[in-house]
């Protein structure tokens, strides 16, 4: 309780008179509150109490401490409640991981709850991290996802849904079906928040060298978001105009925009809007001023080595410089230079001359500085970057081979029982053999030839079982291997029955007390089909463990 009151003090300067007086009021209740679950709703509706695109800080000191009250008396949820809301903070300032890692156990609870409207949330949070860290595919399947709740959504999960795609195929660079998209948003009733869809919106346009209509949709875009404090989606506002006042030529507007970009980023910690002011205020700087741009490049690179740090094995995206554009550049700086030459020659004295030459060595001088400080650090990112992709590529291989390790306890339960029957038919023979000897010396001729049967027909149990230990080893060994991507006849059936058990019998090895009872329907007409076995056979592990667990 107490720490919950401290919270309110630190945030009391940024919240308006009306809020604070809400919230004193909740407060005043919270305090002589002393059912758990009534404090955790209290505390969410406190966290509901700010704009979470103005002040993400205050949502999560409010959803953080719900989610431990949850947890303590186990009230799954207030438990999802307080996650969503963190998964959502977590998104906004650029920590994908952990967004990430608290929304995918939402689905499966929302499906069961049948609770669309949060579903569609936590498609949506889904889309936005896996796109903002550059996994379209997987942005695609959420996007698509949301979509097909459509008959169940408002104008606002209609607009919103249609505009989220089109933002993933315009990522993806695929500006005719991202229009589509959009068109399909701006088509919902305007009461929703447009803001942020005007964006996109414009954005599109802007790559499709629509540079007036994006222009007018930029605004419309900053109108909106300024009318409901959308910080976030602000910054990203201001950012794409800048951009396209710098692509267009306006310098000083683009600058202008760069600037408070990044008043607003580096005041709410939006670290992926913040990274996108310094590389378009670096961009901007680069044509006027090397040296402001080099710091700009610096700063950038500082804030995309602590977004990549959150996102932890996520790709890190190295600053690549357009070699024609820097040509130009260049060039254009050499023709000005030239021009000043000619007019410094006919308006001063040959001393005037001789220092206004040696102001232009100092700059190219300056610039031939930047320009290799500027590629030494492109050579620097594309070096992280190869090393990252190649530890990746390890990174993947471990999980495989970690999930062969699970096997384990499995694969030696399978062979064990084959190996106990070799054991036990041994044992008996020697017994056999004993008597036999015995039979033998008492001339028993009947009796030795019933023994000796019994011999043979032991012998013969010994050598099925183990052929049968030989045949487990064998086909793990052939589904371990490393896959060589060829595909080859498989029995289906025999493959997921076999990882069916080693799956029990592996999680069983670990936990005693776990059991289950497994009942196997197969269609035995389905016959061989072509598919790597050894890939096959980790999905069907994955999906066993999953089911077990």
């Amino acid at each position: 309780m107490k720490s919950t009151i401290l919270f309110i003090i630190l945030l009391s300067a940024e919240i308006s008179y009306a809020q604070q007086f809400q919230t004193d009021s909740l407060l005043k209740v919270l305090a002589t509150t002393n059912e758990d679950t009534a404090k955790v709703k209290l505390l969410l509706v406190l966290s509901d109490n700010y704009n979470r695109y103005a002040n993400p800080d205050s949502i999560f000191l409010f959803a953080n401490e719900a989610l431990k009250l949850s947890q303590s008396a186990r009230y799954q949820k207030g438990e999802f409640e307080s996650k969503k809301r963190i998964a959502d903070y977590s998104w906004t300032v650029g920590d994908y991981t952990t967004a990430i890692k608290l929304t995918l156990p939402m689905l499966d609870y929302y499906r069961q709850q049948k609770d669309s409207m949060n579903l569609l949330f936590a498609y949506m949070n889904l889309l936005n991290n896996y796109r903002d860290q550059g996994d379209y595919k997987e942005a695609l399947y959420y996007s698509l996802e949301a979509l097909k709740l459509q008959h169940q959504l408002t104008a606002f999960g209609l607009g919103m849904g249609n505009a989220m795609a089109g933002s993933v195929y315009y990522e993806m660079n695929k500006l005719d079906s991202a229009d589509a998209y959009l068109n399909k948003a701006l088509s919902y009733p305007p009461d929703i928040d447009m803001g942020w869809i005007y964006l996109i919106a414009g954005r599109i346009q802007a790559k499709m060298n629509n540079a007036k209509t994006a222009f007018k949709y930029f605004k419309k875009s900053i109108d909106s978001l300024s009318s409901i404090n959308n910080l976030k989606d602000l910054a990203g506002a201001y950012v794409s105009i800048g951009q396209l006042y710098n692509e267009s030529g306006y310098i000083d507007s683009a600058i202008h925009f760069g600037s408070k970009a990044l008043d607003i980023a580096q005041q709410k910690k939006f670290n992926n809007e913040l990274l996108q002011s310094y590389l378009l205020l670096a961009n901007s700087y680069e044509k006027t001023d090397t040296k402001k741009a080099l710091d700009y490049y610096h700063q950038a690179m500082n804030a995309k080595d602590s977004l990549f740090n959150q996102e932890k094995q996520r790709q890190i995206l190295g600053f690549k410089f357009n070699e024609e554009l820097q040509r130009q550049q260049l060039e254009k700086a050499q023709s000005e230079y030239n021009d000043q030459i000619k007019i410094y020659i006919l308006l001063a004295a040959l001393a005037a001359f001789i220092i206004i030459g040696f102001i232009l060595y100092r700059n190219n001088r300056q610039k031939q500085i930047a320009n290799a400080l500027l590629h030494q650090q492109k050579e620097k990112v594309e070096t992280t970057l190869s090393e990252l992709k190649s530890t990746q590529s390890q990174l993947i291989q471990s999980e495989k081979m970690a999930s062969l390790g699970e096997l384990t306890a499995g694969i030696a339960h399978e062979i064990q029982n084959p190996l106990n029957f070799v054991n036990n038919f041994s044992e008996v023979n020697t017994e056999l053999i004993d008597e036999l000897a015995q039979e033998v010396d008492k001339g028993n001729l009947e009796e030795v030839k019933a023994i000796a049967k019994d011999i043979k027909e032991n012998e013969q149990k010994i050598n099925h079982h183990g052929k049968r230990a030989d045949a487990i080893v064998k086909g793990m060994l052939q589904h371990s291997r490393s896959s060589n991507g060829v595909k080859e006849p498989t029995d289906i059936n025999a493959l997921a029955d076999e990882y069916l058990r080693l799956a029990y019998h592996g999680l069983r090895a670990k936990d005693k007390s776990f059991n289950a009872t497994l009942k196997t329907e197969f269609d035995g007409s389905i016959g061989n089909i072509n598919v790597i076995p050894q890939d096959v056979g980790r999905v069907i592990l994955n999906l066993f463990t999953n089911a077990f667990y």
